[in-house]
């Protein structure tokens, strides 16, 4: 069985999407489809902008979503996917390329909730850490004694877990998970503690859009974020995307539940090569790879 895995946030780069721009009439209609519904040309920012400019929150979420969703369209009838999956924004890529979101309501619903991310951050300061070389169960213990606020945000694979939280609570737990064993905490240069009770605010707002968008029953079962486990009811998937701002993102779950239930193929659709690479963590032999257009007809 085939999976396809949509990336999130840090996978941008100057120049995503051009290439699918360049080359197809489908991908030059949704691209400038899109500026007009964002009301500002989020294209140029993608082929040309600076490394700063794409790592705002606003235009960070909406090219992601733009560049993987689009890919997805144009691979036409080669997009044959037997469950999808994707990584904390990359589940709205999912969602989208899934059917149960019209491309142009999935890109609204993105750039809302982006805008909301970003006013939560500004909000009160607030980071993040990558622990490596620690069991996630010893993360966890350590967390629990931290007397600030700081939790799990994403579980990317074994031996992989991001924490998230106030600056000081993060702070104490590198210094803890440190002297514990890891084997590296590295703080993360972000905007702020996304995954976190600090989300609670963008969570309400994004709340009041999702219920206000139409969602339909996909082509297959996502697998969402929240549980890691097989979803296709609409009602169920609202729930899910709106718990996903405050809650971690179980992506190593994710994945081994997708294995349990027959997947042996993983393509990754959007920029980077991140998501295959967590996917080889759990599972080595499995087949993973980047989703190509180089022989496709134009």
């Amino acid at each position: 069985m085939r999976a396809y895995l949509f990336p999130g946030q840090g996978a941008q780069y100057t120049g995503m999407g051009k290439d699918l721009f360049d080359r197809f009439a489908l991908a030059r209609e949704m691209f400038e489809k899109a500026n007009k519904i964002l009301n500002f040309e989020i294209t140029a920012i993608m082929f040309e902008g600076t490394e700063e400019a794409l790592k705002q929150t606003k235009v960070t979420q909406p090219s992601i979503f733009l560049h993987s969703v689009i890919l997805a369209r144009v691979l036409g009838k080669d997009f044959k996917a037997d469950m999808v999956a994707g990584h904390s924004l990359g589940e709205f890529s999912a969602l989208t390329a899934n059917k149960v979101l019209s491309f142009e309501d999935g890109l609204k619903l993105v750039y809302k909730r982006a805008l909301a991310m970003q006013k939560a951050c500004e909000k009160q300061p607030s980071t993040m850490a990558a622990v490596l070389g620690m069991q996630d169960e010893a993360v966890e213990k350590i967390l629990k004694n931290i007397d600030a606020v700081v939790v799990p945000a994403n579980y990317n694979g074994p031996g992989q877990l991001v924490i998230s939280g106030s600056v000081k609570g993060v702070d104490l737990a590198c210094e803890a998970l440190e002297s514990a064993g890891a084997k590296r905490v590295i703080p993360l240069k972000v905007g702020g503690a996304f995954h976190s009770p600090f989300m609670e605010p963008a969570a309400e707002e994004l709340a009041l859009a999702i219920h206000q968008t139409r969602f339909h029953k996909g082509i297959c079962r996502i697998y969402q974020n929240v549980t890691g486990q097989p979803v296709n009811d609409p009602e169920i998937i609202k729930k899910n995307l709106i718990a996903q701002l405050t809650s971690p993102v179980r992506w190593t779950q994710t994945c081994r539940n997708m294995i349990a239930d027959g997947a042996v193929e993983f393509v990754e659709v959007g920029p980077g090569k991140v998501l295959q690479g967590l996917v080889k963590k759990v599972k080595r032999d499995v087949k993973a790879y980047s989703a190509e257009i180089n022989d496709m007809d134009v």
